[in-house]
């Protein structure tokens, strides 16, 4: 492809891009397809002779497009945001154009010094204490992962980097048991063992009990275990629970065990100072992360890594073979020493295009909006006979389930199986659901980029009629 056609398909790109943008609510918003249907769609070997673009495009219209769930919907109600918009997309066109390779402040200065202050934008906007140093991640899985490695070698004096942990005891993770599965993964990978992450029991609101995990480490203590590290969510997968970093932090004091925060999610409310009251107890915090690529609009991926003790972080993964030297050691920051993989891209100027594009002013109303469509829509489903609440709502995401009165829990569980399949089949609406204390629930998350009130609303008349519909077929109680 020479410059002139790729100034031609370059322009043709966009304008499909625009057109998705513009068209994408008409989309049905979960894929059809069957399992092997595009594969089999697409040649048993590869082209032998250059093919023109054009066919290229055809071919993601006719056999990619029917495979797409369409995550940036504003039908799109299912497991968590992943938004992405305009200014994210066209920073994105431009990273991919640069090809840079952003391992050490050498290989691209501008890189390191704009995610640098992307960071420290990114604190101030959050209300994070001004020690905290940041760093983009990937995901929030390998910000997690960063962390327990570094909370291992500080409990091992930084040894087991290099000695390995045969000669360590046994070394405890904690997190509640409503905590996401990359903590358990990530005890796995960084060699504390699956077995050795402690489920630590809730409350009612299905925040991790301070309590109950006291009495963990406490037993884990007089059994020879060596207590490492603390696992706390702000914003659980399932439903949102907020954990208290105030009397979680406290015990962390007491035992002297570092505390990794993960706000994947609802970090980005933290950008309202009336949401800030979720990170009371940030003083006993040692790490924590959020995910920009979630709520705040930026394209996958982008996950904004914070540490109190970077020192402990570099020493954790520095090393520096000889073709990695440079003159500027230790006067700037090199990120390749702050997480895992070695190769980076350039994720900050995304970043920047969307911050700068919005504006904080804009971002918080935004988020603000999206956080009072979750609290309609709860009382919504309050008022309306049969249905129930399942969890509180301090976010962007709403628990409930369809009960009609009488109904035993096993019965509720099948019907609102039902209910959530033929809603996904319609391609109106997108939901998924979670089981909360073996309850079958529905989750209905109110956070893409261009939502409004009127999608919140022509959703749960959907969800209405569906209820009512399958509740008539099973000779339950008829809703309307």
């Amino acid at each position: 492809m020479d410059s002139n056609e790729f100034r031609r398909y370059g322009h043709e790109v966009v304008e499909w891009i625009a057109r998705y943008f513009e068209s994408v609510e008409n989309y049905p918003v979960k894929s059809g397809v069957k399992p092997g249907a595009i594969k089999g769609a697409l040649p048993d070997i590869p082209p032998a002779q250059s093919e023109p673009f054009d066919s290229f495009m055809h071919d993601l219209d006719e056999i990619i497009m029917p495979g797409i769930t369409h995550w940036q919907s504003p039908n799109f109600f299912a497991y968590f945001p992943a938004n992405s918009s305009p200014p994210s997309v066209l920073a994105e066109m431009l990273t991919s154009a640069l090809g840079a390779q952003c391992m050490i402040w050498e290989t691209s200065p501008a890189a390191a010094e704009l995610e640098e202050k992307m960071m420290e934008w990114l604190r101030v906007m959050t209300g994070l204490p001004a020690e905290f140093e940041g760093v983009i991640q990937d995901s929030a899985s390998s910000a997690t992962l960063a962390a327990l490695i570094t909370a291992r070698e500080k409990a091992t004096k930084f040894r087991s980097n290099s000695e390995g942990l045969k000669d360590e005891g046994r070394l405890r993770i904690y997190a509640s048991t409503q905590a996401h599965s990359s903590v358990e993964k990530g005890a796995g990978v960084a060699g504390f063992g699956r077995k050795n992450l402690v489920r630590v029991a809730i409350r009612s609101d299905y925040s991790i009990d301070p309590e109950a995990l006291e009495k963990a480490i406490e037993k884990d203590l007089a059994q020879g275990f060596t207590p490492c590290c603390v696992v706390a969510t702000l914003g659980t997968t399932g439903t949102t629970a907020i954990d208290s970093l105030s009397e979680v932090g406290a015990v962390c004091r007491k035992h002297g065990l570092w505390l990794h925060v993960d706000a994947a999610l609802a970090g980005t409310a933290l950008l309202l100072p009336e949401m800030r009251w979720m990170i009371r107890g940030i003083e006993y915090v040692d790490s924590l992360v959020f995910n920009p690529h979630k709520w705040m609009f930026t394209n996958f991926d982008c996950s904004a890594y914070f540490v109190r003790d970077a020192a402990s972080l570099i020493r954790t993964f520095e090393i520096l073979p000889e073709y990695l030297k440079t003159r500027t050691r230790g006067e700037v920051n090199d990120y390749r020493d702050w997480g895992i993989p070695l190769g980076r891209r350039f994720r900050a100027l995304k970043l920047w295009a969307v911050i700068r594009s919005y504006g904080v002013e804009k971002l918080q109303l935004m988020i603000r909006g999206h956080i009072r469509f979750a609290g309609m829509l709860a009382g919504l489903i309050k008022a309306e006979e049969g249905f129930e609440m399942m969890a509180p709502v301090p976010l962007n995401t709403v628990c409930f389930r369809y009960c009609p009165a009488g109904m035993g829990d096993e019965e509720a569980n099948l019907l609102n199986e039902k209910i959530n399949h033929s809603l996904n089949d319609t391609g109106k609406i997108y939901l998924t659901h979670t089981k909360v204390e073996g309850r079958y629930v529905l989750r209905m998350v109110t956070a893409q980029t261009n939502l409004t009130e009127q999608h919140v609303l022509q959703a749960w008349n959907l969800i209405r009629e569906t209820a009512s519909a399958i509740s008539s077929q099973d000779g339950t109680v008829n809703i309307d």
